[in-house]
C-alpha cells in the first residue's frame, strides 16, 4: 500500500502561508513559520491543480516557476486535498477540523442535505459555517491593503464569504484584467496584500488528464501568467505561487462506481466528499459493516475508517465539536489507482481524468515558490 503524506499543519502547509505573509508584513500577532523574506507588500498567486510532482515532472513547460524551485520548497495541501478546503485554509491560516470545509461535499447535520462548497448549493450562512476570522481581516486591522482577484462571480459566493473576507475583491475575468488588477492593487497603501487565483489548470486536467498535451501546454500558459504577475508588481514586492492541491489520472477502468454495486450502498444513507476521498454517512449503527464492505472491495487501494479513526491520525487538524459530524461516518481515502465515483448521485464528476482529494504525494504535495523581486 502507498504510505499516505500526512498534512503538515503548523509549519509545512498550505495553512500557514498567510499567516507567514503577515508576519513577513510585520503585522502584530502573526508569526512568520515559514520564514518568508521581510517586505512591505507580498502577492500570492495560487494556481489551481499545480502539483509539486507535475510542476518537477514538465518543469520545461513552465521555465519561470522552474527557474524558482532550487531556492523554494514543498508543503502540503491539507484534507481532503480539493479546492474549497485548501482556499479556507489558505484564508483563515486553519486546518479543516478548525474552520470546517471539510470537502467538496459533506453534510448539513441539521438537515441532513449536501453542500457542495464550490456552488454553496445548501442554504447555509458561510459566516456562520465558517465563525473564525481569516487572515484578511486580521492584517487590514493592522493597516495592510488587503485584495482578491478572482473572476467576478466569486464575488458573492459563499466560500469567498467563509475563506476571504476581510479582502476587497476584484472581479477580473480574462489575463488582461486579472494583471491590470494585480498592477493596481499591489501599490494601494503603504503595505499590501493581493491575492490572485487561476483555476485553467485544475479544468483542463480534470477534463483531459494531468499527463495529457493539453494540460503541458495550459503550464506552459500558467507559467506565462505568473511572469507577467511578477512583472505587474513593484520591483520591490514578494510573490509567492502555491497550489491548492496536486492531480492524479484515473482510466476508466480503474473506476468503481458505488450506484451500480448495490453491496456498496448498503447501511449508507449518503455519500458525500469526491471519488478519491469519500465521505459515506451511514444508517445508525451500520459503520462496522459499512467499513467491512469497503475494505474487502478495495483491499490495499484505499484506506477505510471510522471517522473517529480519521480525525485520530490528524488528517484535519484538531477538529472542533460543531465540525465533527460534518465528517463522514466511514471516510474512504484512495491511496491506489481507483476512484469511487457515484454516477447517479454525482453523475458530474464520474467522467472526470484528473482527480484528487485524497493523501498521496501527487496529490498532496504543492509548491511554494518565492520570487521576492528587486
Amino acid at each position: 500500500m502507498i504510505v499516505p503524506v500526512s498534512p503538515q499543519y503548523g509549519g509545512g502547509s498550505l495553512a500557514d502561508v498567510l499567516p507567514s505573509v503577515s508576519g513577513a508584513l510585520s503585522v502584530p500577532g502573526e508569526t512568520n513559520v515559514l520564514g518568508l523574506p521581510a517586505a512591505s507588500r507580498y502577492a500570492v498567486l495560487l494556481l489551481d491543480g499545480l502539483g509539486w510532482n507535475l510542476l518537477q515532472r514538465y518543469s520545461e513547460a513552465a521555465p519561470y516557476l522552474s527557474s524558482l524551485m532550487p531556492a523554494s520548497r514543498s508543503l502540503t495541501a491539507g484534507v481532503p486535498s480539493t479546492t474549497a478546503v485548501s482556499l479556507t485554509s489558505l484564508g483563515t491560516g486553519l486546518p479543516p477540523g478548525a474552520h470546517g470545509i471539510v470537502g467538496y461535499t459533506s453534510i448539513v447535520p441539521e438537515t441532513g442535505d449536501l453542500l457542495n462548497a464550490l456552488a454553496w448549493d445548501a442554504p447555509v450562512d458561510p459566516r456562520r459555517w465558517q465563525p473564525h476570522g481569516t487572515v484578511f481581516e486580521r492584517a487590514a486591522a493592522a493597516g495592510v491593503a488587503t485584495r482578491n482577484v478572482s473572476k467576478a462571480r466569486f464575488d458573492s459566493s459563499g466560500l469567498t464569504a467563509a475563506a476571504f473576507r476581510g479582502s476587497a475583491h476584484r472581479g477580473a475575468d480574462t489575463v488582461e484584467d486579472r494583471l491590470d488588477a494585480t498592477r493596481f492593487a499591489s501599490r494601494e497603501g503603504k503595505s499590501s496584500l493581493v491575492y490572485v487565483y487561476d483555476s485553467q489548470l485544475d479544468y483542463i486536467g480534470h477534463q483531459q488528464g494531468c499527463d495529457s498535451w493539453q494540460w503541458q501546454k495550459e503550464l506552459s500558459a500558467a507559467d506565462d501568467f505568473a511572469l507577467q504577475v511578477r512583472s505587474a508588481l513593484p520591483r520591490d514586492a514578494v510573490l509567492l505561487v502555491v497550489a491548492d492541491h496536486g492531480m492524479i489520472d484515473i482510466a476508466p477502468e480503474q473506476r468503481v462506481d458505488i450506484d451500480l454495486e448495490p453491496a456498496l450502498t448498503d447501511g449508507v444513507r449518503v455519500v458525500g466528499g469526491e471519488s478519491r476521498f469519500r465521505h459515506l454517512y451511514c444508517v445508525p449503527g451500520a459503520e462496522l459493516d459499512v467499513i467491512a464492505t469497503y475494505t474487502e472491495r478495495l483491499g490495499d487501494k484505499a484506506l477505510v475508517l471510522s471517522r473517529s479513526d480519521a480525525i485520530a491520525r490528524g488528517w484535519f487538524g484538531p477538529v472542533e465539536d460543531r465540525v465533527a459530524p460534518r465528517l463522514g461516518d466511514v471516510i474512504v481515502a484512495s491511496l491506489g489507482p481507483v476512484a469511487l465515483v457515484a454516477s447517479r448521485r454525482h453523475a458530474q464528476e464520474a467522467n472526470l481524468i484528473g482527480l484528487h482529494g485524497s493523501l498521496t504525494a501527487d496529490e498532496m504535495e504543492i509548491p511554494l515558490l518565492v520570487d521576492a523581486g528587486r
